[in-house]
């Protein structure tokens, strides 16, 4: 038992209890649950000045996002689904579901829903020209992008909704968002699929064939809340591994209340991120027993957020974007420690366990339950490989003699991720063909220090 740790987790799970968007770093990395279905980003608006082409403050000036020239695709790619990854047959199905709403015939609420999940926003038309809609609550609203030179066209009213339907003459990159005339407000579009950020914030993208990000809005099963999913998908969606990271608000999100990994930045090519939203629940998911960390006992439902991520995320990416030859899952924190459960839970269907500053103690930081690193030693070596680091320093010790050395101030998980370490040698993990371990002396336990070291990690994936 670490008695400082835990002290400095007591508040972060309380905080957490009642202020979803109030937690420390020490061991949970949360920015909040998810966001609710339809509503508007949780971002400050930019404004007007800034919103053409959400890079500069002339209309005149703008610009479409970069295109990739299809020549440059690596046709061996395992993962394909074209030039733009959520395009299809589902679009003229979209198209006449989303003319129902706007005629009055079907619940516009619930048409949005369907087509969020399914084709997306925007709605291609048979014709050529694009669908959007918003749920944007009250006020004058207007869609504007680079197809208009962010002059912007007004938004028609029905029930709930605003829909407008615009020419698009080059839709690949091209950004919009909706303007609120009144507050001078500008928002990406709430349900839109394809994404990324500026200066300015986020912005919507009709279509990309160039890197960009999409989202999976309110994906749930295995009894546990549903949760967005943060998607990153190369150049023209072509890839040969995928990597399913935890705490999705941080990694993609330059507005992230903690800071953020910057992995689109960082991300090697030919690698889809899945980057899974954690909700209120985060304690609960993502350890494999309970611990007490002051405040009663908490956690242990590890098992049933691997089922989630394994039997309906998996599944359902794979499925909109084809399977990948070589797959991971990566975490940090209590993230890290979730990554191992699943590779624990499922070792033939991960290549790679990625834990940036793993809470390995977890089990024993107030109670005497199994830690992950007991865990491993009894379940013997493995097929797959496994990345550990931490910063913090030594020395390490364990007063309470329960067999984990987390009775010191060493910080950032250093000691018990030094231990698995040893543990996973003892086993044979070879380090630099299965097994990776990198120590930062002093690194904090925070987003900006995994942001530094996430690149090393993915960039041992891409090498599997």
């Amino acid at each position: 038992m670490r008695p400082l740790l835990i002290l400095a987790l007591t508040p972060a799970l309380a905080a957490c209890a009642s202020d979803p968007a109030d937690t420390t770093s020490d061991v949970s990395s949360s920015s909040g649950a998810a966001a609710s279905f339809g509503s508007t980003d949780n971002e400050a608006p930019t404004t007007s000045d800034a919103t053409s082409d959400a890079t500069s403050s002339d209309p005149t000036t703008t610009t479409t996002a970069q295109t990739t020239d299809p020549a440059t695709t690596d046709p061996s790619a395992t993962g394909s689904t074209g030039d733009d990854s959520t395009t299809g047959a589902d679009s003229r199905d979209d198209e006449a579901l989303l003319r129902q709403a706007i005629a009055g015939e079907v619940d516009p609420e619930e048409a949005m829903r369907t087509i969020a999940d399914r084709g997306g926003f925007p709605v291609e038309t048979a014709g050529g020209s694009y669908l959007f809609a918003c749920l944007c609550g009250a006020g004058d609203w207007q869609l504007a992008g680079a197809h208009d030179e962010w002059v912007g066209a007004p938004m028609e009213l029905v029930g709930p909704m605003r829909w407008a339907e615009a020419e698009v003459p080059a839709p690949d990159g091209s950004l919009y968002k909706f303007h609120e005339l009144g507050d001078d407000a500008w928002i990406a579009d709430p349900l839109g699929r394809r994404y990324g950020y500026d200066d300015n914030g986020r912005f919507s993208l009709v279509r990309a064939s160039a890197a960009h990000l999409e989202r999976w809005y309110d994906i749930a099963g295995a009894g546990l809340a549903p949760r967005d999913l943060q998607v990153h998908v190369p150049d023209d969606g072509a890839f040969t591994h995928a990597l399913y990271v935890h705490d999705g608000q941080n990694l993609f999100d330059p507005g992230a209340m903690f800071g953020y990994w910057q992995l689109q930045d960082s991300v090697p090519p030919a690698m889809l991120l899945v980057g899974i939203d954690n909700t209120l629940a985060r304690f609960e998911e993502y350890t494999h027993v309970v611990d007490d960390l002051g405040d009663g006992e908490v956690g242990g439902q590890g098992a049933a957020y691997a089922e989630l991520v394994d039997t309906i995320v998996r599944p359902r990416m794979e499925a909109e974007y084809g399977d990948a030859a070589v797959v991971g899952t990566m975490g940090s924190s209590l993230g890290g420690l979730v990554a191992l459960i699943i590779a624990d839970i499922y070792p033939d269907r991960y290549d790679m366990a990625i834990s940036l500053s793993g809470t390995m103690g977890w089990g024993s930081l107030g109670l005497n339950n199994e830690t992950i690193i007991e865990r491993y030693a009894a379940a013997g070596k493995r097929d797959f490989a496994i990345y550990l680091d931490s910063g913090g320093n030594g020395p390490c010790a364990d007063d309470d003699m329960d067999g984990i050395e987390d009775d010191s101030q060493s910080g950032d998980n250093y000691c018990e991720n030094a231990q698995l370490l040893t543990v996973l040698q003892g086993l044979g993990w070879s380090e630099g063909a299965d097994l990776w371990y990198v120590h930062t002396p002093g690194a904090l336990h925070n987003e900006a220090a995994w942001a530094l070291r996430a690149g090393g990690a993915m960039t041992n994936f891409a090498g599997l």
